[in-house]
Formats: C-alpha cells, sequence, structure tokens
C-alpha cells in the first residue's frame, strides 16, 4: 500500500474518533439531568474544522483529486462529486458551531436539535470517507504513477507541518487534550455532573 493511502486511512479513523465522541455525548446531552462539559464539544468541532475540513480535505483536492482525474478521465464525475461534497461539508460544518453555540446559551433546551444536526453531520462524513475509500482509492492505485504517489505522499506527510493560520497546530495535541476531556466511555475525563431536572426548561427546541 502507498504511503499516502495509508496516511489517509489513519486520518479518516482519526476523523472517525472524533464524530463518534461527538455524536455520543451530544445524545448524553439529552439527558436534562446531565450539564455538558460544552468545552469538550467545542474542541472536537474545532477539530472537525480546523483538521478535516481546512487541512486533509485541501491536500485531496489539489493532490490526489487532480492526479487521478488527469490519469484517469473517466474517474471526473466521482471526483467533482466528491470535491462538491468538501464544500458542502465545510458549510455543514459552520452550521453545527452555531448550533452548539445555541445550545449552550439556551441550555437545557436545544439539545435534541443538536444531537440531530450531529447525527447528520457525522453520517454525511461517514459517507463521505467510505466513498473514498472503496471507490476512488482502489481507482487511484491503478492509474496513478509512481511520481504521482510520491507528491501525493510528501503533501500528506506534511499535515502535521505548520501551515497558513494553523502554524500553531498540533492536531495529535489537540486529540489527546479531547480524550482527556472528553468523560467515560468516550475518553478518560470526569463524567458529566447530574443535578436536579429544571422543570421550566424542557430540553429540545
Amino acid at each position: 500500500m502507498h504511503k499516502a493511502i495509508s496516511i489517509i486511512h489513519e486520518e479518516h479513523r482519526s476523523i472517525s474518533a472524533v464524530l463518534s465522541g461527538l455524536k455520543s455525548l451530544a445524545h448524553l446531552a439529552t439527558d436534562p439531568q446531565v450539564r455538558p462539559d460544552f468545552t469538550v464539544l467545542h474542541a472536537m468541532i474545532y477539530y472537525i474544522d480546523a483538521f478535516p475540513e481546512r487541512q486533509h480535505h485541501p491536500k485531496e483536492d489539489g493532490f490526489l483529486f487532480e492526479r487521478l482525474a488527469a490519469r484517469d478521465p473517466e474517474s471526473r464525475d466521482l471526483v467533482n462529486a466528491l470535491r462538491a461534497e468538501h464544500e458542502a461539508g465545510a458549510k455543514l460544518v459552520r452550521d453545527l458551531e452555531r448550533a452548539l453555540n445555541e445550545f449552550e446559551s439556551i441550555w437545557p433546551r436545544g439539545a435534541a436539535q443538536f444531537a440531530e444536526d450531529v447525527d447528520a453531520y457525522a453520517q454525511f462524513h461517514w459517507k463521505h470517507m467510505r466513498c473514498e475509500e472503496h471507490d476512488l482509492l482502489p481507482r487511484a492505485e491503478k492509474a496513478l504513477t509512481v511520481g504521482d504517489w510520491e507528491v501525493v505522499g510528501e503533501a500528506f506527510a506534511a499535515n502535521e507541518e505548520p501551515i497558513g493560520d494553523l502554524r500553531n497546530t498540533d492536531f495529535k495535541t489537540l486529540f489527546q487534550r479531547i480524550l482527556h476531556l472528553a468523560p467515560a466511555p468516550v475518553g478518560l475525563g470526569d463524567r458529566w455532573p447530574r443535578g436536579p431536572k429544571d422543570s421550566t426548561r424542557p430540553a429540545g427546541r
């Protein structure tokens, strides 16, 4: 397996782990007797924005997709569809940020809607990554040259290097921070505190 493909799979696993954790915590937060730690929810959405949306996807667009479309013209419809999903995903994560900010401001109301928004984004992203792994990467393995893979591999290997406005972001450190903030069983942090239900503020919208 080419180095670039291994890196893409590893990055997909990291993204999936954060999505799974966010989904679990969003559903935990629908219990009106549980006070969410909004710090970890914000950290998870920041990770989704800063890593997949602003670093991982642009590398796919600019290096992997570009070369595959040139080497395999029949893949262009697939490449264009995945590029369009990258654009849609960037908008969806903005919507998710707004949903979290609103949920935090009106808690415990808004919990059900936030969980629904997280579910929709997670399903969208998981479907996208499955398509890349099951449909696009096998085509790339057949079509791209050794030289192409060297260029793509170098681009993805640099994902931890300081670039653009993310030059101060260490994604491994951020991932570990999320792990230690998130309560068990999602992470290693303390369980969210339970308190008496506020009957004057029903959960959901």
